[in-house]
């Protein structure tokens, strides 16, 4: 007996077509939340963030930061944990591993050293003393940094994904925050890319496979529902 199998849909739509298709219209059951989430804001440097000064950093949602801000400022005030990564290296820039080699300009992934201007997180960002802030080396929060047994010792079984980019970091994040058995949001307001098609196309994605896509004010009235 022969399965017929899915041949790969070619029909002109957008990527943000098919992603307000998918929030519209969804197939599956969403994970939800948990008992208790944390926040992990991922990569708010100036490298990503400062659209005057580095041609590397973007924007999809001028109010961004502010959403992010709201969030935590939430999430604190409900006595959940807070997380700040960015990505940065050694002077040399060979802790970048392979990732790395592709090329290498000032604007390089492996030349954000560690303490330079492309380093620093955004000064727009609202950050408090008690949240855990690290820098990391590849794409997810969770390779080789403290946060896994961060959220253990807080007892978290939701984790909330902002930052940028979400076709790179941000979906390297919830795809391994999902690996290690965590319920995964992602806030649509509160992450960003180069572009719409990457940005909605991995948005399409995560929704699909790894996360669930809300609304920023979903999350937030669950925290002050708390």
């Amino acid at each position: 007996m022969t399965i017929p199998g899915t041949r790969m849909i070619d029909d002109g739509k957008t990527a943000r077509q098919l992603f307000e298709e998918v929030i519209a219209n969804p197939a599956r059951a969403k994970f939800g939340f948990g008992q208790k989430l944390a926040v992990v804001n991922v990569d708010f440097q100036r490298a990503y963030t400062d659209l005057a000064a580095f041609k590397t950093s973007y924007e999809s949602d001028p109010d961004q930061i502010a959403h992010v801000n709201r969030l935590s400022a939430a999430a604190r005030k409900a006595g959940m944990p807070v997380i700040w990564t960015r990505v940065g290296y050694r002077p040399d820039g060979l802790d970048a591993g392979v990732w790395g080699t592709r090329t290498n300009t000032p604007d390089s992934l492996q030349n954000i050293a560690i303490g330079s201007e492309r380093h620093q997180f955004d000064p727009r960002t609202e950050r408090d003393a008690a949240d855990l802030e690290f820098t990391k080396r590849m794409p997810s929060a969770f390779f080789e940094t403290p946060l896994k047994s961060w959220l253990t010792h807080h007892r978290v079984d939701t984790v909330i994904v902002t930052g940028g980019s979400t076709s790179g970091c941000v979906r390297a994040t919830a795809v391994d925050s999902l690996s290690n058995g965590y319920r995964t949001i992602v806030p649509l307001e509160t992450t960003a890319d180069k572009h719409a098609s990457y940005h909605f196309a991995n948005l399409t994605d995560l929704a699909l496979k790894y996360a669930d896509v809300e609304p920023v004010a979903a999350v937030i009235a669950w925290l002050e529902a708390r």
